[in-house]
């Protein structure tokens, strides 16, 4: 974690710093230079140990701002109130996540990358109200432990990410729709033409 002087920095001054890291990152994170971010970045040495234990603290905190973003791109989940409404919101949530994708290459770049993603309270607790108000609405049929479906849902949406991010680097719009034929087998939920056709980023 950085450190508290690190968070007494200006918002704007932090948001310069961590742009100018998530470019080198986004170019390679294992090949980027530490010295050079925080050149970049017009930090000293001296101050730049002052913020961060090193590369990986600097990365870790990147990663930490990437996953704030896109939750709040995503916006909280929201009782759909009926099934149409579920497909609905899941659609919209995926388009709002694909147009920023597109507007914001480096955090494209960035979620392309093997690299351990640190956990974010918020983006579980999404998928969790997720999973809840689809059992709610009798879209989600599979009968197992709450923890575990909400643990399976991540994980199937990671998996489908990987493969509508993987496209969409390569130039493609990237097809949600296997994505989406997968979740509805792990949820038991009913098929319905409502889920969506368009190609979007969240599978």
């Amino acid at each position: 974690m950085p450190s508290p002087r690190y968070g007494r920095l200006a918002p704007e001054r932090r948001a310069q710093i961590l742009e100018v890291a998530r470019r080198h990152f986004a170019a390679g994170a294992e090949a980027a230079s530490y010295n050079q971010i925080i050149a970049d970045a017009g930090i000293s040495k001296t101050t730049a140990y002052l913020y961060f234990d090193g590369k990986d603290d600097l990365v870790a905190e990147v990663w930490r701002d990437l996953l704030a973003r896109l939750a709040e791109v995503m916006g909280p989940w929201r009782p759909a109130g009926s099934s149409r409404g579920f497909w609905r919101q899941l659609a919209a949530t995926s388009d709002a996540l694909r147009r920023h994708l597109v507007a914001h290459p480096d955090d494209l770049a960035l979620l392309g990358q093997p690299v351990a993603v640190p956990e974010s309270a918020t983006l579980e607790r999404w998928f969790a109200e997720l999973v809840d108000d689809g059992v709610g609405l009798g879209l989600i049929r599979t009968r197992v432990p709450r923890p575990l479906l909400v643990a399976a849902t991540i994980a199937v949406f990671r998996v489908a990410d990987e493969h509508v991010l993987a496209a969409m680097q390569r130039g493609e719009p990237g097809d949600p729709e296997p994505g989406w034929r997968l979740l509805r087998a792990l949820w038991g939920a009913p098929p319905t033409r409502t889920t969506t056709t368009r190609r979007t980023r969240r599978g």
